[in-house]
């Protein structure tokens, strides 16, 4: 029978600990998603370059298969302030670490180590793929007139492939999206100026690799992380902000903003020790813009950006 590439649905959940044991529930666990995309079967192909006494392909084997998922949420609330939104299994194995203050906050802050990790069931129409010991990194776009969103890049062990009914999933815990706007977005400061402000993006760019040696277990491991990102404002007067002098600079600054979705489904992105890269000019409706590649940089331990739901 065809598979109706439509009929889909993602459960995500923590493990206890990497690869532990884990059934996320249809009620529970099931995310709302912009897009999926799952590679099943992902290897590194060894030939085996056999000499023969004719021509013809060789036989490939595949060594450590592993399986790489794209998901795309909504970057919305959970609704209730002080309960996580429901893709916070994604940035638990993305290299941040979640601190709660009941019935007020959550707040993701990059760890090094003691990395989260989760498992997903993915269900494509009545085939179930089982993925464990996932990690992964992440990316935010946050453009004006669309509907802000996180982008996550995961890694995760192949586990059982097999037939099951597409389960009837119960969704909570993500607010209604508010777009992107001059009345939903606010508080937007960079290097200490208000900025009227097009475009913004980061990408945590972590570093993630599968590994399997000979008396080791398999798992994905985050090694490092890079965080960088770009913003593109409205060219000011130098009297008013000179960027110029700031990407010259040896100064680091500033860089947060407010999306604000009433409450529970307030989000607030911190990038307190910004360093610019070279900015460039360009243009938005004919008129002059500055576009802005930056990096996060630690001043101390894990302190080089925020995400705060509240």
């Amino acid at each position: 029978m065809a598979k109706n590439s439509k009929l889909k649905t993602i459960l995500v959940k923590n493990e206890a600990s990497y690869n532990a044991s884990t059934s996320p529930t249809a009620s529970a666990n099931a995310l709302k998603v912009v897009s999926i995309d799952v590679t099943p079967i992902v290897a590194d192909e060894v030939s085996r370059e056999v000499v023969r006494p004719y021509f013809g392909n060789q036989q490939v084997l595949l060594a450590n298969e592993r399986v790489e998922a794209t998901i795309v949420v909504e970057m919305t609330g959970s609704g209730a302030a002080g309960t996580a939104p429901k893709y916070s299994p994604l940035l638990e194995s993305s290299g941040l670490a979640l601190t709660t203050v009941s019935s007020t906050s959550n707040t993701y802050a990059p760890e090094s180590d003691g990395f989260g990790s989760c498992t997903i069931y993915y269900n494509t129409d009545g085939i179930r793929h089982i993925i464990s010991g996932c990690r992964g990194s992440f990316s935010i776009n946050l453009s004006v007139g669309e509907i802000p969103t996180i982008t996550f890049n995961m890694i995760g062990l192949k586990g059982t492939i097999s037939d099951s009914a597409i389960p009837s999933s119960t969704f909570s815990g993500q607010a209604d999206p508010v777009l992107v706007n001059s009345t939903n977005t606010d508080n937007f400061s960079i290097f200490g100026y208000s900025g009227i402000l097009r475009n913004w993006s980061f990408d945590m760019n972590n570093n993630v690799i599968y590994r399997e040696l000979v008396g080791g277990s398999k798992s994905v491991l985050i090694t490092d992380r890079t965080p960088s990102g770009s913003l593109s404002v409205e060219m000011p007067t130098l009297s008013a902000h000179n960027f110029f002098t700031d990407a010259s600079g040896s100064s680091t600054g500033s860089n947060t903003w407010r999306h604000n979705g009433g409450a529970g489904n307030i989000i607030t992105c911190s990038v307190p020790q910004t360093d610019f890269s070279a900015p460039t000019y360009g243009d938005s409706d004919g008129i002059v813009m500055l576009d802005i590649p930056f990096m996060a940089t630690p001043s101390a331990a894990n302190n080089e950006f925020s995400l705060a739901f509240t």
